[in-house]
């Protein structure tokens, strides 16, 4: 018997043109959170951050682009590679975390929201192309993905362009040197509905929010540098370690759990595309999922990455990996029909999310 199923049948990303190295860092003042100033050199600073993330590089928005500007650029490049009228897509889902922040203004900004503006910038005219945002921390593209698939298979829609995009540039703290790890970037794929007998596309998806203990291991803050906290300028602050721990306990866990739920075993997994959050993290991460199989040894080739030259986007970081893939852009890595691969993401709130997805 036939069933409905969700089909990603085209990508699209945008990467910065501005690349800014670790050795741009090396002019900079960064204080600890009370407001003192590091007592290592900052070339310390920076070869200890490289050594930690694996982040030599990073991509930043120019000055007069915004974070629908990224988008668009991802959006059209994906409508274009599946071959669609883009007057049919029934949903614009718009994963994003800080609004449409401005070079001089931090601020967020997210009315209209998002989905709209980019809708607008698409020039859909129609108004059945319902547009909103997903805000799930850095998870958001992957659940905004998931939440395109319950509407597709239930029936209410054939088409959905999901897009990921976040400026992260301009929420960092200059003076934090967590601020190195962030990037900008934006990424996008059409989801459509499709019948098949056999299981395809998505196979199934789990998501959780560990709020209790976790919601604030990421949140807005001062500066720590007092001359700018004065302004009362909220940046992105983060409980580095905490979060590296949980991310390590609980990821692993959670993707499965996914894998069970569905009777998959790790080894049916071609490739894993997990958040590029912190090199070190993920490799980490993945060795501690092979292991809850009783795998001591990872199999090569099963992760691709692209925090070295890229850093953290956020929402960006996943599609941004599988069109980059998809595209053959990130030899030797590629994924052929009949593959299954997974899609995780871990990030404030504290969110974690997982797709299962097996090329068409």
């Amino acid at each position: 018997m036939k069933k409905l199923y969700s089909i990603i049948t085209g990508t699209g990303s945008y990467l910065p043109e501005k690349r800014v190295k670790n050795e741009d860092f090396l002019s900079y003042d960064f204080y600890d959170s009370n407001g003192e100033k590091l007592p290592a050199s900052n070339e310390d600073i920076v070869n200890k951050f490289l050594e930690i993330t694996t982040i030599a590089e990073r991509r930043y928005a120019e000055d007069g682009q915004s974070t629908s500007d990224l988008a668009l650029y991802a959006a059209q490049r994906a409508i274009e590679s599946a071959g669609i009228d883009k007057e049919e897509l029934d949903y614009i889902i718009f994963a994003h975390n800080f609004g449409e922040t401005s070079a001089d203004n931090n601020r967020m900004d997210i009315l209209p929201s998002l989905a709209s503006r980019l809708k607008q910038k698409l020039g859909i005219a129609n108004p059945d192309t319902v547009a909103y945002d997903m805000l799930f921390g850095c998870p958001g593209w992957v659940q905004a993905v998931i939440q395109a698939d319950y509407n597709l298979r239930s029936g209410d829609s054939k088409k959905i362009l999901v897009v990921g995009a976040d400026v992260l540039s301009r929420i960092a703290d200059p003076h934090d040197r967590d601020s190195m790890i962030y990037a900008d970037g934006a990424g996008a794929a059409i989801l459509e509905a499709r019948e098949s007998e056999t299981p395809t596309g998505i196979l199934g998806s789990g998501s959780q929010s560990d709020t209790l203990e976790y919601a604030n291991m990421l949140h807005m803050g001062y500066s720590y540098e007092k001359g700018l906290a004065d302004t009362k300028a909220l940046f992105l602050k983060m409980n580095g370690r905490r979060l590296y721990q949980y991310a390590l306990e609980n990821v692993p866990k959670a993707i499965k759990a996914t894998l069970d739920k569905l009777g998959l075993h790790i080894n049916a997994i071609k490739k894993v595309l997990i958040h590029q959050a912190n090199g070190k993290m993920d490799d980490a991460i993945l060795s501690r999922l092979y292991k809850l199989y009783g795998i001591k040894d990872v199999p090569e080739g099963v992760m691709p990455m692209t925090i070295s030259w890229l850093g953290n986007s956020s929402v960006a970081t996943v599609p941004t990996l599988f069109d980059r893939i998809r595209r053959g852009k990130l030899m030797p890595h590629e994924i052929n029909t009949g593959d299954i691969m997974v899609m995780a993401s871990v990030g404030a709130g504290m969110n974690i999310n997982c797709v299962v997805y097996k090329m068409d």
